[in-house]
């Protein structure tokens, strides 16, 4: 199939992308679901807009990206294998399957030390993918998966991990709010685009005010409070 030639195919495989990655992430609960795709689409055709980049790659490529994830896997090669398969039998064009394959398996952030993408359509839907992983989204995700993961939302005795290895990534089990320090707030400097990151300037300034109010609450350093039950309100002050 040639995707430049023939429109109406190429709509048609996207359309079977979308239903194929509905179908196998609309139950999910870890936060790699079915509207986490959606929104990833959309994001990264906005920005092969902006970038003037292969609008059908990105999509597809963010369509599927999550169907292979190795968290949502028996490993990472049986995910890679499992969406290959799914391309070769939909059709796909040998060069676009290789270039969407190519996106998919090297955009994962693999605790920082991740390969730069190759091409314009693999830093598109890599930057999409991360714009999701911050803001407001970002930490209603970072809990979601956090709970599916069973890790504990905070410990203050638990050390923030620095330079890990993929492997050390993923295997370590850590805190939800470890994982601001280990991954959501480095995304920012590393967006690939200037579409993308202008987006991710106020999503990252949002968490930092989310970790100020947290710390806040977690020290109840939030208001005046007292365990005695009194309160420093000025109408209880007045009448002492």
């Amino acid at each position: 199939m040639n995707t430049l030639m023939d429109p109406i195919k190429r709509e048609k495989l996207l359309e079977q992308a979308a239903a194929y990655a509905r179908a196998e992430l609309e139950r999910d609960s870890s936060g790699h679901d079915w509207w986490h795709i959606v929104r990833v689409t959309r994001t990264a055709k906005r920005l092969a807009a902006v970038e003037r980049a292969d609008t059908f790659i990105c999509e597809l490529a963010a369509l599927l990206h999550d169907v292979a994830d190795e968290k949502l896997n028996p490993s990472k090669e049986a995910g890679l294998q499992k969406v290959e398969n799914w391309l070769a039998e939909a059709g796909t064009d040998e060069a676009d399957r290789a270039h969407v394959m190519d996106i998919i398996s090297t955009m994962s952030f693999g605790g920082g030390r991740g390969q730069p993408m190759r091409t314009a359509e693999g830093r598109i839907v890599q930057d999409a993918d991360r714009l999701d992983a911050i803001g407001a989204i970002g930490i209603a995700r970072v809990f979601a998966y956090g709970g599916w993961k069973g890790r504990p939302m905070h410990d203050p005795e638990q050390p923030v991990r620095e330079n890990m290895t993929p492997e050390e990534y993923r295997s370590h089990p850590g805190t939800a709010i470890n994982h601001f320090y280990e991954k959501l707030l480095k995304l920012k400097d590393l967006m690939n685009t200037d579409a993308a990151r202008a987006l991710a300037e106020e999503r990252h300034r949002f968490m930092e005010r989310y970790l100020e109010q947290f710390y806040n609450e977690w020290d109840a350093t939030d208001g005046a409070f007292d365990p005695a039950g009194e309160s420093d309100s000025p109408a209880e002050t007045t009448s002492r």
